[in-house]
């Protein structure tokens, strides 16, 4: 007959199995999809660009697409 085991253990475990099958890298990349962020993301990048033009962010996007 099956126990109930406590969360904490059945996490571990499940964790464990995410390291082996996927490495830790895409483990922690999986597990990060399921964590909410904090903050305002739309005011920090009103923020952040406020003095740029979208044109010139555009141009930068460009730029950097080419230089791939």
């Amino acid at each position: 007959m099956n126990q109930i085991k406590p969360l904490v253990e059945i996490n571990q475990k499940a964790i464990h199995v995410l390291y082996r099958e996927l490495g830790v890298v895409d483990a922690v990349r999986f597990l990060k999809q399921f964590t909410t962020g904090y903050g305002d993301y739309t005011e920090e990048r009103r923020k952040l660009f406020k003095e740029e033009r979208i044109e010139d962010i555009l141009a930068e996007i460009e730029k950097s697409s080419y230089n791939r």
